[in-house]
């Protein structure tokens, strides 16, 4: 923007002015992971080389990891199918609820009449 005839300086505003945002960023811990997916045992191989074209559009030095977790639950395969056998996990969603050992029986227990005769 021109003030007067013959300025020879372009007036700019507050471009680039302090405490304003440039861009959107996500703040990002070493060692926090990034994106989680969940595949099929035969697509593993597929997912990592797509994992690995992905991880060339973020800065840093990023690594794929195969989980040796069922899905997206705290449970390894082996625990899983146990707890699953048992009786003690429940759907929910993506992720699975953990039936404890306390509170009423009725929700430990399916059939609670064997239970109550043992």
């Amino acid at each position: 923007m021109l003030s007067c005839a013959g300025a020879d300086r372009l007036h700019t505003g507050m471009r680039g002015a302090f405490g304003n945002p440039n861009g959107v960023v996500a703040r990002v811990d070493i060692g926090q992971v990034l994106l989680s997916i969940r595949t099929k045992e035969n697509f593993v191989s597929k997912a990592c080389e797509a994992l690995r074209r992905a991880k060339y559009k973020f800065p840093g030095r990023q690594k794929v990891f195969v989980s040796n977790k069922w899905g997206f639950t705290p449970f390894s395969k082996d625990e899983y199918q146990q707890y699953k056998k048992k009786g003690r996990i429940i759907s929910d969603g993506v992720s699975c609820k953990f039936i404890r050992e306390k509170g009423p029986l009725d929700k430990i227990y399916k059939d609670i009449n064997t239970v109550l005769e043992s």
